[in-house]
C-alpha cells in the first residue's frame, strides 16, 4: 500500500468504536447465549450483531473508498476490510436469520434439543466475532489466529447432529483443516523471518511497504505454502475434500456461513499477502502457482459436479467453484480482476445464504438430500424453490445479478491481461459446470413426484422465507447497482496488486 493513500482516523474520529463493534458485539451476543441458553431474544439478538457487522462495514466502507485508512490499535481497515467485512455482515444477516426457523424446526421435530440449541446460539456469534476479527486485523498473526479461532467453531458447529456422518465430517473437516493451518502458520513465520532489514513484524501495512526489501528465497517458499493452507480453508485444491461432507452435514445456516464467510475469509487472507509477494516477486511467479491451483480446482469442481447426486453436496462443490474463480482473478493481478473477484466473493456469499438454508427447509421436508428423493419441489415448495431457482441462475451467471457481472469482467481481465489459454480453460469449464448444475437439479424442480410417494403440498410461512427473500432482492440489487461500488472495489484492487 502506498503511503501516499494512507490518512489514518485517530481515536477522536471514532476508529476504535467503529473497528471494535464488529467484535465486541457479536461475543456479547454469544455470552449471552451461553447463559440464557436457545430462546427468540438472543436468536434475534444475533440477527441485530450481524446487521451491526454489515452497517459497520458500509460506514468502513464510506470512509476508505478515498483510500484512507482506519486503525485503532491493533485493529486496521482499508476498503479491502471493509468490502470483506460488509460480506461477512450480510451474509451472516440471511444466514441468522433463516436460523432462527432452522433450529426452532429441528427442535419440534426432534432433530435438535435444547442442549445443541444452546451450542448454537453460541457459536454462531462467537465464529461471527472471529470473521470480523480476521478481515480488521492488523497483524498477519492475528489474522491467522482469527481464522483458527473460525476453524474451530465451525467444527463444532458441523458436528450439532451428533449423528454418525455428521461426526465423520466434522473429524475429517478437523484433521484437514489442521494441517492447511499448520502450512500456513509456517508459512506466516518464514514471511516473518523475509525481512532482511529494519526490524521485523507481521503488521501488513509494514511489509506492504518494505515488500521490496524482503528476502525474495525466501518468498518463494512461503506463498505456496501459505496458498495450500489457507487454500484448504477454502477448499481448494488439494486439501479440498473437507468441503462436500461438512457442508452436507452442518445445519443449513452453519453450512451457508461456512460458504459465505469461512471460504472468503480465508481467500481474503490470501488477497492480503499477494499485496506483499507481488511487489517483491513480481507477477510471474505468483500467476504460475495460482493459476495452477485454480484450474485444478476447477476441474475437480467440474468433474464432481458432473457425477453428483446430492443436492447439498452440489451446492458445495458450486462454492469450490467460485473460490476457484477467485484465486484466478488473484492470479490476474490487475486491479480490475481483484475488483470483479471481491464483487464475485460477496454475490457468492448471498447466493449461497439463500440456496443452503432453503435447502435446509426442503430437505427437512423431504427427509433427504439425494436427487433421488427430490421430485416436483417447485410445484410442492412453490415459494422456497422458485427462490432457490433464481439463486441457483443468479450462481450460474444468469443477469440481472451480480455473479453475471463478475464472471464477465473476470474473463475479460484475463483475456486483457494475455492470459488466453488460461481464460478459455476456465471459460470451458463454467460451462461445463452450469451443464452439470443444470442437468441435476432441473428434474429435481420439475420432474413429477414419484407415483407412490403421493407427497402433498407444503406451503412455508412467511416468516420463514422472509430473510431468503431479502437476501434475493440484495444479489438482484448488487448486480444492477454494483457501478455504485466500482470506486470501492477499484480501491481495494489497488491495494492488493501494489498500484
Amino acid at each position: 500500500m502506498h503511503e501516499s493513500l494512507t490518512a489514518d482516523w485517530t481515536a477522536g474520529n471514532g476508529a476504535p468504536v467503529l473497528l471494535s463493534l464488529p467484535i465486541i458485539v457479536p461475543l456479547l451476543v454469544g455470552a449471552a447465549a451461553a447463559l440464557i441458553g436457545w430462546r427468540r431474544g438472543p436468536a434475534w439478538m444475533t440477527v441485530g450483531a450481524s446487521a451491526a457487522i454489515a452497517l459497520c462495514g458500509v460506514a468502513t466502507a464510506v470512509a476508505t473508498v478515498d483510500g484512507s485508512v482506519i486503525s485503532a490499535g491493533p485493529l486496521r481497515a482499508d476498503a479491502l476490510s471493509a468490502i470483506m467485512l460488509l460480506t461477512v455482515g450480510v451474509v451472516a444477516v440471511v444466514a441468522t436469520w433463516a436460523g432462527i426457523y432452522h433450529i426452532d424446526a429441528d427442535i419440534n421435530a426432534g432433530r435438535s434439543d435444547p442442549r445443541r440449541a444452546r451450542f448454537y446460539g453460541m457459536g454462531v456469534p462467537l465464529f461471527l466475532a472471529s470473521a470480523s476479527l480476521a478481515v480488521l486485523a492488523g497483524n498477519l498473526g492475528v489474522l491467522w489466529t482469527a481464522i483458527e479461532a473460525m476453524t474451530i467453531l465451525a467444527a463444532f458447529l458441523i458436528g450439532l447432529a451428533g449423528t454418525r456422518t455428521s461426526w465423520e465430517a466434522k473429524w475429517k473437516y478437523v484433521v484437514i483443516a489442521s494441517v492447511g493451518l499448520a502450512l500456513a502458520c509456517v508459512g506466516t513465520v518464514l514471511v516473518y523471518v523475509a525481512a532482511t532489514t529494519g526490524h521485523r513484524s507481521l503488521d501488513w501495512a509494514y511489509l506492504s511497504m518494505h515488500a521490496a526489501q524482503l528476502d525474495r528465497g525466501v518468498l518463494r517458499i512461503a506463498f505456496p505454502l501459505l496458498l495450500i493452507g489457507f487454500g484448504a480453508m477454502a477448499g481448494l485444491v488439494p486439501l479440498h475434500s473437507w468441503l462436500p461432507d461438512a457442508h452436507g452435514q452442518a445445519p443449513a445456516p452453519v453450512s451457508a456461513l461456512m460458504s459465505g464467510c469461512l471460504l472468503s475469509v480465508a481467500v481474503y487472507a490470501l488477497l492480503r499477502y499477494h499485496s506483499v509477494v507481488m511487489v517483491s516477486l513480481g507477477p510471474g511467479f505468483l500467476r504460475v502457482v495460482l493459476l495452477a491451483v485454480a484450474l485444478a480446482s476447477l476441474v475437480i469442481a467440474a468433474s464432481m459436479l458432473l457425477a453428483q447426486r446430492d443436492y447439498m453436496r452440489l451446492l458445495a462443490y458450486s462454492s469450490m467453484q467460485y473460490m476457484a474463480l477467485a484465486v484466478f482473478g488473484l492470479a490476474v493481478g490487475t486491479p480490475i480482476a481483484v475488483a470483479a473477484t471481491l464483487l464475485h466473493l460477496l454475490g457468492h456469499g448471498l447466493g449461497k445464504a439463500i440456496l443452503f438454508c432453503g435447502a435446509g427447509q426442503i430437505c427437512a421436508r423431504e427427509g433427504s438430500t439425494e436427487f433421488a428423493h427430490l421430485r416436483a419441489i417447485l410445484s410442492r415448495h412453490p415459494t422456497v424453490a422458485g427462490i432457490s431457482a433464481l439463486a441457483l441462475a443468479a450462481l450460474l451467471g444468469f443477469p440481472p445479478f451480480s455473479p453475471f457481472a463478475s464472471m464477465h469482467t473476470l474473463l475479460s481481465a484475463g483475456l486483457d491481461s494475455g492470459l488466453t489459454i488460461p481464460t478459455v480453460l476456465v471459460a470451458t469449464t463454467i460451462v461445463v459446470i452450469f451443464i452439470a448444475v443444470v442437468a441435476r437439479v432441473t428434474p429435481m424442480f420439475f420432474s413429477p413426484a414419484p407415483q407412490a410417494a403421493a407427497l402433498p403440498y407444503l406451503s412455508s410461512s412467511r416468516a420463514q422465507i422472509a430473510p431468503l427473500v431479502v437476501g434475493l432482492i440484495g444479489l438482484a440489487l448488487l448486480g444492477t447497482l454494483s457501478f455504485s461500488l466500482q470506486h470501492l472495489l477499484m480501491t481495494a484492487g489497488m491495494i492488493v496488486t501494489g498500484r
